[in-house]
């Protein structure tokens, strides 16, 4: 075992017969917990494993085999159940996984797994890939083009932003935490597993389908709603579209618990006007930023030290800092190297995001290559602006378009089929009030459909296939720059 890791179970086992962990009837106590870890633990050195993939949905039995593996000093591959066949076949060849561990497929047996015991399926061990020394942990980010890349990280990195997130939550006192982001997620597992546990809180666990999420987009508001007044939970970790979600519901009066304490909220751009609205019914809201090079979490208001439109400030056990073109550079504990390449060098980490501080709060424009110039020479990133587009209720999803261009042009997916037109064009008002001229929605047109990873138009956890997009809506953008007047001034 890493020392590390050493450290987290002998702190673990301080707690006792405390609450560890609960899914709907099933309830394990901290030394419960540290029996079964060590039992599953043995068992996968006694079958010989060495790289393990987790493809269970969320549950106890999820965290008990992530531990298990991190008690073993083995490898743990967490496989998103969002990935598609090729991507998880992809994850699981590339990182050379002999054991899997979650319920029989047609592809897990067309790559040569068999089952062994209690769930286990196991193949022969082929010529894998070198790791980095100390990898325990490979997660894969599924990017915007291309197959998943693999992270490979240590028991350290990880278990230091836990400890930080547990001393920047510490003054909410958190007993309850419910996980709602797939533990396949690293944010989830290290925020929502590792973090509590550290903390001696209970980690609520459900299915994905009781939690609400279908897929990799699919969202049920009233399971949802349902799945927090059964838990009581005094914390989550959201993204922005469940934090809309969560936030249009108390507007509406929907019941929500009062047990709530800390929202974390992250993964992608989040309206300012967003946070203002959630302020304002009293809801707890921090936003953070982090990247799967860093292990998750990199900055994170808190209740202390909070400013709605930053990221907040950086977790203790890192510092970061900017490039010359602004570019957000991270240097502390990190990725051991991206699998099949070479280990990194450089003493800080460009994280391809754009931004500055604000006094010691982090404000993120976003991706440093998404990044484009208008035919009036101003820089716009589009995140930002399909931010505050996708806020406004009649619009789903929305991709900015305007490298070149006297003016800017957005597709929007309606969140209702049949959401008119003139509810699109108040919504962009609306959204445009809240942005400088220069960056603007000065065109729209109406997607075909929602933007998928079906149809390549986005990622198969949501991201959009900026690319693509272009190359299928390029006809529309030139049709409506030359037949409809630009309004407002670009």
């Amino acid at each position: 075992m890493w020392p590390a890791a050493d450290r987290f179970f002998a702190s673990l086992s301080a707690f006792g017969n405390a609450a560890a962990l609960r899914e709907n009837e099933r309830q394990l106590s901290y030394s419960q917990l540290l029996q079964e870890v060590d039992q599953r633990s043995k068992q996968l050195l006694d079958l010989g494993a060495q790289r393990v993939a987790l493809a269970l949905d969320n549950g106890i039995d999820w965290v008990l085999w992530d531990l298990a593996v991190l008690h073993a000093g083995l490898v743990c591959v967490p496989l998103p159940g969002f990935f598609s066949s090729s991507q998880q076949a992809h994850v699981l060849d590339s990182a050379g996984i002999d054991c899997l561990i979650g319920p029989t497929s047609p592809l897990y047996d067309a790559l040569g797994f068999s089952p062994s015991s209690a769930g286990l399926q196991q193949r022969p061990r082929a010529q894998v890939s070198e790791l980095p020394a100390g990898t325990c942990k490979i997660t894969y980010t599924s990017g915007t083009t291309g197959q998943p890349k693999g992270v490979c990280l240590d028991s350290a990195t990880q278990l230091a932003v836990a400890q930080s997130l547990v001393q920047a939550s510490a003054s909410c006192a958190v007993e309850r935490h419910l996980c709602v982001l797939p533990l396949a997620t690293l944010l989830e597992n290290i925020a929502g597993v590792y973090a509590p546990l550290l903390a001696g809180a209970q980690v609520e666990l459900m299915p994905m389908a009781q939690i609400g999420l279908l897929g990799a987009s699919q969202f049920d508001l009233p399971r949802f709603l349902a799945a927090l007044a059964q838990a009581q939970p005094n914390s989550l970790i959201l993204l922005p579209q469940l934090l809309l979600a969560l936030v249009s519901a108390a507007e509406r009066r929907l019941p929500l618990p009062n047990s709530l304490r800390f929202i974390a909220v992250g993964g992608g751009r989040v309206a300012s006007q967003l946070l203002q609205r959630a302020e304002a019914l009293g809801l707890p809201v921090f936003e953070g930023y982090g990247l799967s090079e860093c292990a998750s979490v990199v900055c994170l208001n808190t209740p202390e030290n909070r400013r709605i439109g930053s990221v907040g400030q950086p977790l203790p056990h890192l510092q970061v800092s900017l490039g010359a073109d602004g570019e957000v550079l991270v240097k502390g504990p990190r990725l051991l190297g991206y699998l099949g390449e070479p280990s990194p060098a450089e003493e800080w980490l460009g994280t391809g995001d754009l931004g500055h501080f604000d006094g010691p709060f982090l404000v993120l424009h976003g991706r440093k290559k998404h990044q484009f110039i208008t035919a009036f020479g101003r820089n716009v990133n589009p995140e930002w602006v399909e931010a505050e587009l996708v806020q406004q209720l009649p619009i789903a999803q929305a991709w900015l378009h305007g490298e070149a261009l006297p003016g800017n042009v957005a597709v929007l997916v309606p969140r209702f089929p049949n959401t008119p037109d003139s509810q699109l064009a108040e919504a962009v008002a609306t959204a445009n009030q809240a942005l400088p001229d220069y960056a603007r929605v000065h065109h729209w047109l109406r997607a075909e459909q929602p933007f998928s990873s079906a149809n390549t138009l986005a990622t198969s956890n949501g991201r959009l296939r900026r690319t693509a997009l272009f190359n299928h809506y390029q006809h529309a953008i030139e049709q409506v720059m030359t037949t409809e007047p630009c309004y407002g001034d670009a």
